[in-house]
């Protein structure tokens, strides 16, 4: 009977509930920190907008450029900037990744013509003629989950037809330090 009764309060104790209180997640404040995931010739940022909204338009050659204003949304920036070449003119190259969460990020999955639902949009900014702009990212694979308390988990594959693009996968994880409210990525092993 002595050694019933630890063996009732182990049980006990693990049989707590896993739920957790919630899977949302609240963005407050703009965020802007580096990504560990990024080619070796470039640097990878992602940048996290509250209170914002999202829309493409068009100029006057029909290219598409995001036009970012005050609204109830979070937009999702991942920016990739290769490494310029050296002497050279006009060697920049930018690929930039655009989503609108919703102002409570919750956990969600989306595939292929779904991600639309979030305005997912590839951007490439080159001096590559007839090959630049923003395209809507139709085929792929979106996933963001809440991984601690302070932290959520973005992995996102996905590939673009009209252009040649760099960046395909982004698998990265922003976390809040709760002591100083700083945002940070950790490394996803």
């Amino acid at each position: 009977m002595k050694n019933l009764l630890p063996l009732l309060i182990l049980i006990l104790v693990s049989c707590k509930s896993t739920k957790n209180a919630t899977s949302d997640f609240v963005v407050n404040e703009a965020i802007l920190v580096n990504t560990l995931n990024c080619p070796e010739n470039g640097d990878c940022t992602i940048e996290l907008l509250p209170k914002s909204s999202l829309e493409f338009q068009k100029d006057e050659f029909g290219i598409s450029y995001p036009v970012i204003s005050e609204g109830n949304k979070t937009i999702f920036k991942y920016i990739f900037t290769r490494n310029p070449v050296p002497n050279t003119q006009d060697g920049s190259y930018t690929e930039i990744v655009f989503a609108e969460l919703d102002s409570i990020v919750s956990e969600k999955t989306l595939t292929n013509e779904a991600l639309q639902n979030i305005k997912l949009h590839f951007g490439r900014l080159c001096y590559c003629k007839g090959e630049t702009g923003y395209y809507p990212i139709k085929n792929g694979k979106f996933k963001i989950s809440k991984s601690s308390k302070n932290s959520f988990k973005i992995d996102f594959n996905f590939k673009i037809n009209e252009v040649p693009q760099i960046i395909s996968v982004i698998n990265e994880t922003v976390c809040v330090k709760s002591n100083d409210n700083e945002f940070d990525i950790q490394r996803n092993d």
